[in-house]
């Protein structure tokens, strides 16, 4: 992928934020109405733009607004009385999708963004032909952005939901839209026809005054995410080997591309050096450099100036990380030492944790308080003895001047390769195919090839550890869990943290502590999928709920 000089696109979408009736909500004496805005082309293609304001587009997104952590891939939020944390972790799911001031909640503030999205695309595909595009103007390309935002936005609301109602055409005001849900099926169904619509308008590559747009690459990945999802056991309970062997399909499309590649310093994933794009990017938001906003805050150590370091890495998360010869660290033969436990460990530990006596910021992090255990008070700086490194970029030291990128990634070649290797797996068993992909991950993060002859059984197990380690704190291992239907054994699983002593001699004594109960967490098979939102379920006589809620 070419890189380029980066012209955020979203600095158009925060002047056209909102749904389209806000669009059209403008001063009394502008007087915009429906006709005008698709008689003019500028303001055409600015109300299409619009739909990309409603994408979920930002990490941390489980309580925006106080940077409390979510609640995946094993992190923790120290303020448990917060009530949208508490919340969730505690399986409250309805009173959660309540708390709908924050807008981006991961139940009903995605709900009813994703439709608000999807309301516009429907109005912009049905305008699209009768706007008298200007010359310079890419029309076919618009199109092909409206399909590919329709199936992301599908995509998001069925893999919270399950089957949900499809609407493909612009309601009047005066239309019955009480309409049933359609089936988890039906809705793939309906994203893989959008995703070929837009293959065949969409370009390879965006131009620099495009780029965050999305491209074939893109709308090639969203299919590969979406079948693997309809693939897994949550969806395919019968295992049937076709489903898994159109994902795996689906995944080679994108890499017999060629137009990808794995970029060889795993640190710079989120934070590349350098001008915010590497090869590995398929589809990214190259956010504006942040300069201590909430997200940074809910990451950094108050030393740091954060505000009390929200987001904190569980000792169960940094347990799963390899130690560098290849072996888990609960293998005699590993060499791990849990009185010296940070030591040879796989170098993404590295990248992704900062752990006792790391070195950061021109000293060494400290997750010691003269022998006393807060990993069990709310009121510590840290609950675990881990901050998350992956989202903190060492720039950021006190509150200031400081910036830097902190991508928010939609697609990296990276996911694609695990999504592949997974697929095939379960399609074929573990073939040569299947080993390449996963060691070429390994390779660039700097560990040994997986050993030969595993089972389909043991590779499954390697590849679910190595997307942990892999996408960690990417916003995809809440999800993953869902649909592997893993919730009652990860996340409701005892949670650990580290508690650390000085001696007087300046060693450290390290003992794995369980949690307080107030950060355990409630799963319930049921809760595989998220329930519709009340207030839908509320207003239609034909929403089904999902079962359990």
């Amino acid at each position: 992928m070419k890189k380029y000089t980066i012209f955020l696109l979203a600095s158009l979408l925060f002047v056209f934020s909102g749904c389209d009736d806000k669009f059209l909500n403008v001063a009394p004496d502008v007087a915009l109405n429906e006709e005008k805005v698709f008689a003019d082309p500028v303001m055409a293609a600015q109300f299409a733009d619009n739909a990309y304001s409603f994408l979920p587009d930002d990490y941390l997104r489980f309580n925006e607004g106080n940077g409390v952590a979510q609640a995946s891939d094993e992190a923790v939020g120290i303020d448990v009385t917060n009530p949208m944390l508490y919340t969730l972790a505690k399986g409250l799911y309805h009173d959660h999708s309540a708390y709908t001031a924050l807008a981006v909640n991961d139940i009903s503030g995605i709900y009813d963004r994703c439709y608000a999205g999807i309301r516009i695309v429907n109005k912009m595909l049905s305008k699209i032909d009768e706007v008298k595009w200007k010359p310079e103007q890419n029309p076919q390309g618009i199109k092909g952005e409206m399909y590919y935002l329709r199936a992301f936005m599908y995509f998001e609301l069925i893999k919270r939901f399950g089957g949900v109602v499809l609407i493909d055409k612009a309601y009047t005001a005066f239309e019955d839209i009480d309409l049933p849900r359609n089936t988890y099926e039906e809705c793939v169904s309906f994203i893989l026809a959008d995703i070929a619509q837009a293959v065949t308008l969409l370009p390879i590559e965006q131009d620099a005054a495009n780029y965050g747009r999305p491209t074939i690459g893109a709308a090639r990945a969203l299919k590969s995410r979406t079948l693997l999802y309809a693939a897994s056991q949550l969806h395919n309970p019968e295992n049937d080997a076709a489903k898994w062997k159109a994902a795996a399909d689906a995944a080679k499309e994108v890499m017999n591309m060629n137009q990808y590649t794995l970029h060889p310093k795993y640190e710079e994933i989120v934070s590349p050096s350098g001008n915010g794009t590497i090869d590995e990017y398929i589809l990214i938001k190259i956010k504006a450099p942040r300069s201590f906003n909430w997200a940074i805050q809910a990451v950094m150590s108050p030393g740091s100036g954060g505000r009390i370091g929200t987001y904190n890495p569980t000792q169960n998360h940094v347990d799963l990380y390899e130690m560098s010869n290849g072996l888990p660290i609960t293998d005699p033969k590993s060499g791990y030492n849990p009185n010296d436990p940070y030591k040879n460990r796989d170098p993404r530990f590295y990248a992704n944790i900062l752990y006792n006596d790391a070195p950061w910021q021109g000293r060494k992090m400290q997750m010691w308080d003269g022998g006393a255990d807060y990993s069990s008070t709310s009121s510590a700086y840290t609950a675990t003895r881990y901050y998350g490194k992956k989202l903190w970029p060492e720039v950021y030291q006190t509150p200031g001047t400081q910036s830097a990128f902190v991508n928010f990634i939609f697609f990296r070649y990276g996911e694609i390769l695990l999504n592949y290797a997974e697929a095939q797996n379960e399609a074929a068993g573990p073939d040569a195919t299947v080993y390449d992909a996963i060691n070429q991950i390994r390779k660039r993060a700097g560990m040994p090839e997986l050993p030969t002859g595993l089972t389909k059984d043991q590779m499954r197990a390697r590849i679910y550890n190595e997307r942990a380690v892999e996408l960690a704190f990417e916003d995809n291992r809440w999800y993953d869990i869902m649909r592997w239907k893993k919730g009652k054994e990860l996340v409701a699983q005892k949670m650990y943290a580290m508690n650390v002593v000085k001696n007087s001699d300046g060693s450290f004594t390290y003992t794995k502590v369980p949690l307080a109960e107030s950060f355990q967490r409630v799963y319930e098979d049921h809760m595989h999928l998220y329930p519709i939102p009340r207030n839908e379920i509320q207003k239609s006589k034909k929403l089904v709920q999902n079962p359990g809620w």
